[in-house]
């Protein structure tokens, strides 16, 4: 293997979490997308867990009645009526089981659990990323990208905080109001029916007093989110305000945002203090009845001193158990808001989808054909209201025309980032729109004017179109691009890691880059986006080569506002107001003295002048 390939362990940590196949639509509430979770890939380890944690919550509530047969026992030992060895001993082996099946059982537990948490983290946060990335473009511009990373890593966490919470706590508490009911029945129905009673008002208001938490921990969440979104903002822009200086106007921008935070966080701790003080007082209440009933029972003989132990301990364990609950329902439900608001955000149903039974687009030649195309931004601004164009196999043709002249526009729904309102586009006689988005992507290459790069080694930048290309294919395209002598001139060579969005690379060798990975790719259509508007005239000129190369037997569509970049095309269009208002090649606009012509002149007579 490549020693540069991806290497085996890391192989071997994806394919655990293969099976998060794409969806197409992610349930929307909490406990759909939690059972979704379950019934793929869980079933059988939820079942365990609350098997485990039911049967050592049980195991454990045996505890106080073991302590009351072993105070009885003692009691009898201290009077003479019966002996150590024969009484007290064997109590003491009771509870030394109880105790140790208990904490044998709570390990078993803890021991599934380590294989079903952290997994149902990673899948979780899986599907929504990849259900994420089915976004339009348009989604993606709407929501800070620090916002959305944010809100997939919570869900997460929030889904694993939400089913622990269910299978262990709720289990527990539930377990032990049997059990300890019953064992309480048997001492006497009185401490049952305290028992039962305060439980049904504690828990119905600590309920009614959740849903207010649910609400300020929700705001809190939505301020959190804010905030990181406009710090992320800024972080990205670091350049930008050093340039202008706004180091101290940002601060203060950014202060709006922490204060609303900052507040909203008070509003919820003060309520939190509220509520874990009710929880206390109200612990307190139920101790204090049972001691007081059990103890006036055990004064009139009515209750062996071993009972009373057992009804005192049993109402503390089970009063610390549900007040152990309450304090987690109030993390159950900030983690259920946390989710609530991630599927509100991720589960937007998807703006551009693949058609019932769409098929893989065949590409052989790569003719294109705009077939009466009308389209128009959400705001209503009409971009073109009636496009017809055609594009043969293997033409070259060049864009050019004023800013909004709808030359990006007609890029992105030939690559089906924009839906038409009407009419349609082909490739090779296929309608674009019933052809699956992924082979739609898959044939066209693009160099756009702002190349991405991912924070990453520049031989892994370069071919990922094509991950399993080997090194020779990614060194022959960085030459090919006029890339390989900036990249070799580094220390670190091919492995040189670009840093976020490329930010260790200049704007020119981002592009050149960018050529590189397209050429990797192969695609029989290529689009080229300004595609060298940030390179110097030298650069701009030492590439020229290796983008002919590139274009040889391709379709192209190249936009441009520097003509010189695109003069040598088969066709030049010049688009106006969404119009095509003049068709031909570079020499025959000039000839007709129109638009094109005027541009080129406006061009020329500046350098002209510069010169």
């Amino acid at each position: 293997m490549n020693g540069h390939m991806i290497p085996d362990q890391v192989l071997h940590r994806a394919e655990a979490l293969a099976e998060a196949r794409p969806l197409a639509r992610v349930p929307k509430s909490p406990f759909a997308f939690i059972w979704f979770l379950v019934r793929h890939h869980f079933r059988l380890k939820v079942a365990v867990l609350m098997a485990l944690a039911a049967s050592a919550t049980a195991i454990d509530a045996f505890g106080p009645l073991g302590v009351s047969h072993l105070i009885n026992a003692i009691t009898g030992a201290v009077k003479g009526e019966t002996d150590f060895d024969t009484a007290v001993l064997p109590w003491i082996f009771v509870l030394g089981g109880i105790w140790l099946g208990a904490a044998i059982v709570y390990r078993g537990y803890e021991a599934v659990d380590v294989e079903t948490s952290p997994r149902m983290r990673a899948l979780a946060q899986k599907y929504l990323f990849t259900y994420m990335l089915g976004h339009s473009p348009r989604y993606f511009q709407e929501n800070f990208a620090g916002k959305l990373g944010q809100k997939v890593k919570q869900a997460g966490q929030a889904t694993v905080s939400i089913l622990q919470i269910i299978c262990f706590e709720m289990v527990r508490v539930t377990i032990l109001i049997i059990v300890g009911g019953v064992l309480m029945f048997a001492a006497h129905p009185s401490y049952a029916l305290i028992l039962l009673v305060w439980t049904a008002l504690y828990l119905g208001i600590v309920l009614s007093l959740a849903k207010k938490c649910v609400r300020l921990s929700k705001a809190f969440s939505d301020e959190v989110s804010t905030s990181t979104g406009r710090l992320v903002d800024a972080i990205t822009n670091a350049d930008l305000i050093r340039a202008f200086a706004k180091a101290v106007y940002e601060r203060r921008f950014l202060s709006f945002f922490l204060a609303d935070e900052m507040n909203a966080s008070r509003r919820l701790r003060w309520f939190l203090i509220t509520m874990r003080a009710f929880m206390q007082l109200a612990t307190l209440a139920l101790l204090l009845a049972l001691v007081y009933v059990s103890a006036k029972d055990a004064l009139s003989g009515a209750l062996s001193t071993g009972a009373f132990a057992m009804v005192y301990l049993l109402g503390n364990q089970i009063a610390r158990s549900v007040q152990e609950l309450s304090f987690r329902m109030l993390d159950y439900f900030e983690q259920l808001g946390t989710l609530t608001e991630a599927l509100e955000l991720v589960s937007t149903p998807h703006e551009i989808t693949d058609a019932p039974g769409a098929r893989p687009l065949l590409v052989r030649d790569g003719a294109i054909q705009f077939e009466h195309v009308r389209f128009a931004h959400p705001d209503g601004q009409a971009v073109f209201r009636d496009l017809s164009l055609t594009i043969r196999a293997g033409e070259k043709v060049g864009l050019v025309g004023p800013s909004g002249a709808g030359k990006s526009t007609l890029v992105k729904m030939l690559r089906r980032q924009y839906e038409p309102q009407g009419g349609r586009i082909r490739i090779d006689g296929q309608d674009i729109a019933t052809v699956t988005w992924d082979s739609l992507n898959e044939a066209i290459a693009e160099v756009p004017q702002m190349p991405g790069v991912f924070h990453r080694a520049i031989r892994d930048n370069i071919r990922y179109a094509e991950p399993a290309a080997d090194d020779a294919a990614v060194l022959r395209a960085a030459r090919d691009a006029r890339a390989h002598d900036f990249i070799a001139a580094r220390s670190t060579g091919y492995e040189t890691i670009v840093g976020e969005q490329g930010i260790k690379l200049s704007g020119g060798e981002r592009q050149r880059v960018a050529i590189a990975r397209a050429l990797v790719k192969d695609a029989k259509i290529l689009v080229l986006d300004e595609a060298t508007s940030s390179l110097d005239s030298e650069s701009e000129f030492l590439i020229q080569e290796g983008l002919w190369a590139l274009m040889q037997n391709r379709t192209v569509i190249a936009i441009a506002h520097r003509l010189s970049t695109i003069a040598g095309m088969d066709r030049i269009l010049y688009l106006e107001s969404g119009r095509v208002i003049e068709d031909g090649p570079h020499a025959e606009l000039l000839a007709r003295g129109g638009a094109y012509a005027r541009l080129w002149n406006r061009q020329m007579g500046g350098f002209i002048d510069a010169a």
